[in-house]
C-alpha cells in the first residue's frame, strides 16, 4: 500500500516543507500538461496553487475568495469551476465528494482511483493508493453487473496528531 504524501504527519517525517509541495506540484503540472498537449493557463495554474496551499481539501468558493483577494478583482465562479474541472480531468487534483472540495494529487502522472483518509478534527486528508481496495471494488461491482466509472473511497476518522491530546488526557 502506498501513502501519498498529502498529509505529512501520516506520510512522512515532521519538519514538512509545504512550499516544496506547492512548487513540486506546479512543476509536475507544467510538465504533464506540456507532455499531453493540455493548456495550463495562468488561471488554471493559480487555481492549482490555491488547491495545494493547504493539505486540507479546499472548496471552490474558498478558492474563489482567495483568487479575488490575490488578484484584487472579483473572479467569476464559473471560471473557477472550469479550472477545477480541467485540473480533475488532467489528474492534477481529486474531488473529495463528501466535502465538495478538492485536494492536490500527489501522483498526477499515474492514473489511479481516489482513496482518502479525512481527519474530522483538523480537516487534513491523505491520499492512499492501495490496489487491493480498487480490486475489491471492481470485483464486487463486476459480480453485480455494475460498471465502475469513478471509484472514490473516503474514510473519515482522526489522524495520529489529532489523537495525541486524547491519549495524553487519558493517561494517569
Amino acid at each position: 500500500m502506498l501513502y501519498r504524501n498529502v498529509m505529512p504527519h501520516l506520510a512522512g517525517p515532521s519538519g514538512h516543507d509545504h512550499a516544496h509541495c506547492i512548487a513540486d506540484a506546479l512543476t509536475r503540472a507544467d510538465a504533464l500538461c506540456a507532455e499531453r498537449g493540455a493548456r495550463l493557463t495562468s488561471l488554471r495554474r493559480r487555481v492549482l496553487e490555491l488547491v495545494w496551499s493547504s493539505h486540507q481539501p479546499r472548496g471552490a468558493y474558498a478558492i474563489l475568495d482567495d483568487l479575488t483577494q490575490r488578484d484584487g478583482k472579483p473572479a467569476a465562479p464559473l471560471t473557477v469551476y472550469r479550472a477545477l474541472e480541467f485540473l480533475v480531468e488532467q489528474g492534477l487534483v481529486h474531488r473529495i465528494e463528501s466535502l465538495n472540495a478538492y485536494i492536490g494529487c500527489a501522483e498526477p502522472g499515474a492514473m489511479h482511483a481516489g482513496q482518502f483518509l479525512v481527519c474530522e478534527a483538523c480537516g487534513n486528508a491523505v491520499e492512499l493508493d492501495d490496489p487491493r481496495v480498487d480490486d475489491a471494488i471492481r470485483t464486487a461491482a463486476s459480480e453485480r453487473g455494475f460498471q465502475v466509472r469513478r471509484p472514490t473511497v473516503e474514510v473519515r476518522g482522526t489522524c495520529p496528531d489529532c489523537q495525541k491530546p486524547d491519549l495524553q488526557e487519558k493517561s494517569p
